[in-house]
């Protein structure tokens, strides 16, 4: 994983360079992400527990669908990839939320987009891997979850829901 090709761009979202995973991590250099929330028919959020070997933020719950965009991939095609490989599910209704660019902690920083989608719990197999568990929560629990127990939550994933609730973020749209 750590020698995956992963697009380097600059501040206007344009490749500039090409480098291993290790190497963009190791330098913090800016690349590209895709975030999927995934809802049920009644309005739940497929939510992952990540994997406790995960290099960053293990067994932390994340959003649907967290990727790297890899060379030459687009973001929606990293989404569609995310998913597949993930949790075994094609969801090609995929709508484009928001792009943003943000540091995601030491050395990881991305411009990411944020696409949302609708899921059938039925469809999903997820790769054991890479994720612990699923659940679907509503947005109600997850907003909570995101002000009193953050902790529990990936970094970048409360910061979505923020953005998600209308309240300030550490996303910047100025992408």
């Amino acid at each position: 994983m750590s020698d995956e090709l992963l697009d380097i761009i600059n501040e206007k979202d344009e490749v500039i360079d090409l480098q291993p995973r290790g190497v963009v991590h190791q330098l913090g250099l800016w690349h590209r992400g895709a975030h999927v929330f995934l809802f049920t028919s009644d309005g739940k959020m497929l939510v992952q527990k990540r994997s406790a070997d995960r290099t960053a933020e293990p067994s932390k719950l994340d959003c649907s669908v967290s990727e790297h965009v890899k060379a030459g991939e687009t973001y929606l095609e990293a989404a569609r990839r995310g998913m597949k490989e993930e949790l075994g599910v094609e969801v090609f209704a995929l709508k484009e939320l928001v792009k943003f660019r943000m540091n995601y902690g030491l050395n990881d920083n991305e411009v990411s987009v944020l696409f949302e989608g609708s899921v059938n719990p039925a469809d999903v197999q997820f790769d054991p891997v890479e994720i612990a568990s699923v659940q679907y929560l509503s947005m109600d629990e997850l907003q909570a979850m995101a002000k009193n127990e953050s902790e529990k939550l990936c970094g970048w994933f409360v910061q979505l829901l923020r953005w998600r609730a209308g309240n300030p973020s550490k996303m910047s749209l100025d992408v």
